[in-house]
């Protein structure tokens, strides 16, 4: 077997792969901002209740799940770069809504607007558009780390600009951050020669009911919907009891959240190696879903302790950061060669109903019974998540490759196929003729990219 054939990005497509993450990020920052100190700052609004409050704190999870395909499909239609834009500013109007709302209804409202300014699927649709397709795997990677790295910058400087500017001054912010993101739009990101559909980037024609039956699948978008529903609920009432229960002011939660964050980082990176480069996934994937529910149970039972909060904290998002990491990882292991995009569409949209739907249940069960019960619930969530995922397969270390093949007919499409179908270590190809690409899944222990790659030049 001959090495990986791993050449340099070019500069259109690092370019691309650095303004694009920067404005994922930023739009996002803009979302998790409010998050740690959202909670108190409710108990000042006109009309709040627990419920509202989570409400608000979720609300634009329902409007993204709903609006992050179809403005995707839309960027097939009148461009990458217009929709993104007009998502970016309905972002910033969302935010300066929620700004100048002195009642829950007003914030619910502006949150919702928030998460119509649905970007991310046509974010991803032009980054393919501006890579090739042996680097596409790292532009995703490069904008999955920017989201990454803006929740863990959004827990530390939420506390400290609340302290600063309070919250309607952080979504002015988070409105300024969205503007920030349509000047690199128009200033940074390159134009694409042309814009074209990418099965792996985005929703086929008839992907979703391919993915939505593959059960695999659906067990990591089970995962997903309720690692983000499990965060928004407890993010509900986590600040209250820092403040109530701990007697940590609020303008010194960063304080809290800062070493447990890198900590939690460090503690990650050995399991992302184990499942990874010694293939155990499936079991650091029950591993880290364990040890999210004992994180819960130690929050119902010590949630009044300091201490207890910061040593939950820290199991949490040790768990948290390894499924988060790992998840899309198992989605590109398990989905059809050419139904990557389709099954990371429901995988995303499952991830954001689940912020949601956190928000709702978390605010309820804190109205109806108190913050104790709102970690007993997500520990109940995490469970039935461990149930779901112990009956998963265990995922074939394959990796993904598209190749250009150049025009050709259906049955020379369907020849090709049952051609690369016999070679050993190709353990799934598809042929589409119309877009004049193979799709396939390689056993990199049997073969490379580069041999396919050969043998389709010889054939070709």
């Amino acid at each position: 077997m001959s090495r990986k054939n791993k050449t340099p990005l070019d500069a259109v497509e690092s370019r691309a792969a650095f303004s694009l993450a920067g404005i994922f990020g930023l739009r996002m920052l803009g979302l998790f901002l409010i998050l740690p100190v959202f909670a108190l700052y409710a108990e000042h609004l006109d009309g709040v209740t627990p419920l509202l409050a989570g409400v608000a704190i979720g609300a634009y999870g329902l409007t993204q799940a709903a609006l992050q395909i179809p403005f995707g499909m839309l960027s097939d239609r009148l461009g990458r770069k217009p929709v993104i834009i007009a998502g970016l500013l309905i972002f910033a109007a969302g935010s300066a809504v929620a700004a100048m709302s002195e009642t829950i209804e007003g914030v619910i409202l502006g949150r919702a607007l928030q998460g119509s300014g649905a970007v991310a699927a046509a974010i991803m649709a032009l980054a393919a558009d501006l890579t090739r397709e042996q680097h596409r795997t790292r532009i995703m990677a490069v904008i999955g780390m920017s989201i990454g790295f803006a929740f863990t910058l959004s827990l530390i400087l939420g506390p400290i600009l609340d302290g600063w500017i309070g919250v309607p001054g952080i979504f002015w912010l988070t409105a300024v951050l969205a503007l920030a993101g349509v000047a690199i739009v128009v200033l940074l990101v390159p134009d694409p020669a042309e814009s074209r559909f990418h099965r792996d980037a985005e929703v086929a024609p008839g992907g979703l009911g391919v993915a939505l039956r593959n059960p695999e699948l659906l067990r990591l978008d089970v995962g997903i919907l309720v690692l983000h529903m499990v965060l928004t609920a407890m993010f509900v009432v986590l600040p209250l009891a820092l403040r109530d229960f701990a007697e940590v002011a609020p303008g010194r939660h960063w304080l809290v959240y800062l070493p447990v964050m890198l900590l939690a980082m460090g503690l990650m990176v050995p399991f992302i190696v184990i499942a990874e480069k010694r293939r155990k996934m499936k079991p650091v994937m029950l591993s880290a879903i364990t040890l999210l529910g004992a994180a819960l149970g130690g929050f119902y039972l010590w949630h009044d302790s300091l201490v207890g909060i910061a040593v939950c904290l820290l199991l949490f998002f040790t768990a948290f950061n390894i499924a988060e990491a790992s998840l899309p990882s198992l989605v590109s292991k398990i989905a059809p060669a050419a139904g990557k995009g389709s099954a990371m569409g429901v995988y995303s949209t499952s991830q954001f109903l689940g912020a949601f739907a956190g928000g709702v249940a978390g605010g309820w069960i804190h109205q109806q019974f108190g913050i104790a019960e709102v970690f007993l619930f997500c520990l109940a969530a995490v469970a039935v998540w461990l149930i779901a995922a112990a009956g998963m397969r265990r995922p074939r270390h394959l990796r993904n490759h598209i190749a250009t093949v150049g025009n050709m007919s259906a049955s020379q499409a369907a020849e090709l196929r049952g051609m690369l179908i016999e070679l050993d270590g190709v353990e799934e190809a598809e042929a589409v003729a119309e877009e004049g690409l193979v799709y396939l899944k390689i056993d990199a222990d049997i073969t490379s990219e580069s041999q396919v790659d050969e043998f389709l030049r010889r054939r070709l």
